[in-house]
């Protein structure tokens, strides 16, 4: 699974490093990125947790 951050959606909540740390970090202004951005299969239910958490919908996973 591929993860990605649209920064030009990313409004900096930070929901996404709350519900995976291991996925994702946050920049110094709060805005996330991606840690990497193949997935390990053991992070895929975190990163799901955090796309649906994201009020400004700025996560995209691709299989």
């Amino acid at each position: 699974m591929k993860v990605r951050v649209d920064m030009s959606r990313c409004q900096a909540y930070g929901t996404c490093a709350d519900e995976a740390p291991a996925v994702f970090t946050l920049d110094e202004w709060g805005y996330a990125q991606a840690v990497d951005d193949e997935l390990p299969p053991e992070q895929e239910a975190a990163a799901r947790r955090a796309a649906a958490a994201c009020p400004a919908r700025a996560i995209a996973l691709q299989e």
